[in-house]
């Protein structure tokens, strides 16, 4: 009997099924039958630069899949590009890829009974929608990154995503010349792949080298390198090995395999989102985690690395530097990773790790010792108070100072407050709230990276912060809070605040606080009326059915 679920089902009594004349069809052979069926979950498109590059990913996992006595059933996955989709109504969709894309990826494989699955993706969301659909169907995976960009480059400075929207900022305060702002605009993305700084994407695939469900080296990769496309091809054998071991996810994704997760995030100086998707994907796999263990691991786990948005560098010099192997080696010898933690090879993280250096070389200045960490502590506070009783996200290195208490400037929708932000109208000092953004109310938990960016454009970085029930790009920095819960729809205390109001912000004592007494707070809170939901057909309606709320990952079931 062959080893395949398939082929189990085949020999236990339908051996001669009419299923199988399909399968005929596509050129088996009658001993394909005894071979495992790998999906091959391909998010290649050419919607963004993210997913341009992939076929050829996808192209080399199929070869490896077949010279590994396998057969391999490619089928597509969607995507939804945030860069482009940034600002626009269009960004509503892009957390609600997430579970379309998990979705997909649990149909596909579960609906055909494949043996295993490999998933190759670039954008944000195919990160962790590829991840919770693992998590969800347990069958032997591996998950494939497509690769990051190369920098851009305008007149001797190293470009990203983000660029082009701080430019924005500079160039309407007459910051930025009209030759600058082109040449920005038209340089940052030079190459396929995703965005380059340690950005959702990156900080998503980097993640997953210490989770154990990807190879080593492989999230640090250009996309447009021949190296990548050979990580894809080697990823494919390591999977069909995993099959023949009945290696699972569920095997791997532990608690301790998230913590180890979680403090390279937290060691790199990743993004916001990644609070979201590991809550969604703990949930995905059955593992016990919540908002309060991220702020557990950002007390012990110091910033070691100085990469954009809040630092210097990109990704392309992270690999360079040595890549997401010497972070973790690093954390390893510190005894701040979970050593004994299996992989998607088989070996444990130490295993992986054996051939690494236990210091980080000295040409390079990316990657620091843990005795010269750029900061104590992680950056990923998780902030609470009458504002955010369930908590909320905020990023704070690369801040002079995280306290902040102002006036609340309101606005219940993004264009209202970026035309604010544009015309002079928000004022150093100012709190900036943007509500009725979150999972249901947005619906979707649109990202804030546009009006960020133009505050950041405009000089005011240090100066004036934005709060949120909506979300953050990867390439935000600032005085930023977000996830914020319970978000407005369902009636938090983030809808109850008027133009005004003074807000306290203070990340040393993880506190966000609407100054206004009980009473007021209560007298508000029973003259609020629900709105109408804003869509009430399509998918997004079924998103606002379905959420959960952003402190439990937003997932949909």
């Amino acid at each position: 009997m062959a080893f395949n679920r398939r082929s189990k089902h085949i020999t236990q009594g339908i051996a001669r099924s009419p299923n199988r004349s399909m399968f005929y069809a596509l050129g088996y052979k009658e001993k394909d039958f005894d071979k495992p069926m790998i999906g091959v979950a391909n998010g290649h498109s050419t919607i963004t630069p993210c997913n341009a590059g992939l076929q050829r990913l996808t192209d080399a996992a199929i070869e490896s899949i077949k010279k590994s006595d396998a057969n391999a059933q490619m089928f597509g996955t969607p995507t939804i590009s945030d860069g482009m989709s940034m600002g626009t109504e269009g960004m509503k969709y892009s957390l609600v890829s997430r579970e379309v894309i998990a979705d997909c990826i649990e149909t596909a494989v579960q609906g055909q009974w494949m043996d295993g699955a490999i998933v190759i993706g670039g954008c944000d969301k195919n990160m962790p929608g590829g991840m919770i659909g693992m998590a969800r169907m347990n069958v032997p995976s591996i998950y494939v990154y497509g690769g990051t960009i190369r920098p851009g480059n305008w007149k001797g400075y190293d470009l990203t995503i983000v660029s082009s929207f701080e430019a924005v900022g500079e160039f309407t305060t007459g910051r930025m010349s009209e030759e600058d702002f082109k040449g920005i605009e038209k340089n940052a993305c030079p190459s396929t792949g995703s965005c380059g700084g340690m950005y959702t994407a990156n900080t998503m695939s980097s993640s997953f080298e210490a989770l154990g469900m990807s190879l080593m080296y492989s999230s640090t990769m250009a996309n447009p390198d021949q190296e990548k496309v050979d990580s894809a091809a080697e990823s494919a054998r390591v999977l069909v090995e995993a099959v023949k071991k009945d290696l699972k996810p569920r095997d791997i994704i532990t608690k301790k395999s998230i913590e180890n997760a979680v403090a390279l995030i937290m060691a790199t100086g990743g993004s916001t989102n990644a609070v979201l998707h590991y809550l969604a994907i703990a949930h995905a796999a059955d593992v016990e985690w919540s908002i309060d263990d991220f702020e557990r691991m950002r007390k012990k786990v110091p910033v070691i690395c100085d990469l954009k948005p809040s630092g210097q560098y990109v990704v392309t010099d992270l690999h360079k530097a040595g890549g997401i192997p010497q972070v973790l080696q690093i954390l390893l010898d510190a005894g701040l990773l979970h050593g004994d933690c299996i992989t998607i090879t088989g070996r444990t993280i130490t295993e992986e790790l054996k051939d690494v250096p236990r210091k980080p070389r000295a040409d390079q200045k990316v990657i620091f010792p843990i005795e010269q960490a750029m900061h104590k502590e992680g950056h990923l506070a998780i902030l609470k108070g009458n504002l955010a009783e369930d908590g909320a996200v905020a990023k704070i290195t690369g801040l002079k100072n995280p306290v902040i208490t102002g006036p609340a400037r309101v606005f219940d929708d993004e264009q209202s407050a970026m035309d604010a932000i544009l015309t002079d109208k928000i004022k150093a000092g100012d709190v900036v709230v943007l509500r009725y953004l979150g999972p249901v109310g947005g619906p979707g938990m649109p990202e804030m990276l546009a009006p960020t960016s133009a505050i950041i454009g405009k000089g005011l970085g240090e100066s004036v912060s934005l709060v949120t029930d909506g979300r953050f790009s990867g390439g935000t920095w600032g005085i930023v809070v977000g996830h914020v819960a319970p978000e407005a729809f369902a009636s938090g205390t983030i809808a109850l605040v008027q133009e005004g109001d003074s807000i306290t912000i203070d990340a040393h004592k993880l506190l966000l606080q609407l100054n206004v007494d009980d009473g007021e707070i209560a007298r508000r809170r029973a003259a609020w009326k629900k709105p109408a939901p804003k869509y009430t057909r399509g998918v997004l309606a079924k998103f606002a059915a379905l959420a959960g709320p952003a402190n439990k990952g937003a997932v949909t079931g």
